[in-house]
């Protein structure tokens, strides 16, 4: 935002004014906007809980002993409290989807390069996308094409689930889930169903491939962008990003190589299962929101790390670039928000928010 300080979260970027408005941030004001203020993150966008940022956590709006999500906490906190009508947040491995479902809200991530990402601060090129965190669906279908400064074809009217298809990824995606997510995600699917949409099992193929093939591209995107501030100013990370950044430094070429390749046959995976599908429906999160500091959680009677859980079901339509929107979808007995998640065709960001309407 021109003239504001950029900091993403970090005291690497104290006093980096920023000399011009991002293209998403310009046409937004082209459009009438009001930018009122910018909102704390996890440091360099490089963690799902918003815990480790030069400003101290972002806190969750219901229960202020738990994470917001992240990367884009602030902006969802920002939407949640009525602080501001909607937010803009970047998402490279779930950054919209996690703290919009762990907040109760919309988020929308739209297919890789649809709006530009240029003007933010990177992760990774590679997966980095930009999208709008609101309280409904109209009101993201509305900056959607805000931002990409065009008039929809035609109204979000609200629409039937009659004859929609819809296919449900239950091998690894529904595997590790909090009994409350599980039974709202359940009861969602029945509701579906009794609307008139048909609603199918189906396969990623190599699943389990997905978040070796999406850490190395982030780790080895991130570490280039910031080897220089590595080199001459360590001491201002935090210390848990510059630990998972010095890690970063050690991924081969071939690592990033194989990769991309992985990358590739992933979006031909799920290009393949969407052919004759309208979208892919799953949770967001496999968990409502953590306590702060919380460093496991038990699942399918194992321990499994906070930040890999929390990425779990969103990182694979980054590293393919599907678009895909986070609703809310109950809440658990502690009154928690769940997500309810919809990933569409490429070159289909259109038709999911009309989908997620109705």
């Amino acid at each position: 935002v021109k003239g504001t300080v950029t900091t993403a979260g970090s005291r690497v970027r104290e006093g980096l004014i920023a000399t011009a408005d991002a293209p998403a941030v310009a046409q937004l004001r082209r459009s009438g906007a009001i930018v009122i203020g910018k909102t704390n993150l996890h440091e360099f966008a490089m963690g799902p809980t918003n815990e480790d940022s030069a400003f101290g956590p972002t806190r969750h709006p219901v229960d202020d002993t738990r994470v917001s999500g992240g990367s884009s906490g602030g902006s969802a906190v920002s939407v949640a409290t009525g602080m501001a009508l909607a937010s803009l947040g970047s998402d490279t491995g779930g950054s919209i989807r996690i703290p919009a479902a762990a907040c109760g809200l919309v988020g929308l991530k739209p297919g890789y390069e649809e709006l530009s990402a240029d003007g933010a601060v990177p992760l990774s090129r590679t997966l980095d996308h930009i999208g709008p965190l609101t309280q409904n669906v109209s009101d993201a279908w509305h900056l959607l094409h805000v931002l990409r400064d065009r008039k929809p074809e035609s109204p979000l009217a609200p629409a039937s689930l009659e004859g929609a298809r819809l296919g449900v990824p239950r091998q690894y995606f529904c595997d590790l889930l909090d009994d409350d997510v599980r039974a709202a995600f359940e009861r969602s699917l029945d509701a579906l169903r009794a609307a008139g949409a048909s609603v199918s099992d189906v396969t990623i193929a190599d699943a389990d491939l997905i978040a070796p093939v999406y850490g190395h591209i982030v780790f080895g995107d991130a570490a280039a962008y910031h080897a220089s501030a590595l080199d001459s100013v360590p001491e201002k990370y935090t210390p848990n990003v510059r630990q998972r950044l010095e890690m970063a430094r050690y991924v081969l070429a071939e690592d990033y190589v194989r990769a991309l390749e992985g990358r590739s046959a992933l979006r031909k995976t799920v290009d393949a299962q969407l052919a004759h599908l309208d979208a892919l429906v799953l949770p967001t999160l496999p968990i409502v929101a953590p306590t702060l500091g919380q460093a496991t959680v038990e699942l399918a009677g194992a321990a499994h790390p906070v930040r890999n859980v929390l990425l779990r079901l969103t990182q694979l339509f980054n590293v393919t670039g599907h678009p895909a929107i986070t609703l809310p979808n109950g809440t658990s007995a502690q009154g928690l928000p769940c997500g309810l998640q919809l990933a569409g065709k490429l070159g289909g960001t259109d038709a999911l928010p009309r989908l997620a309407r109705a």
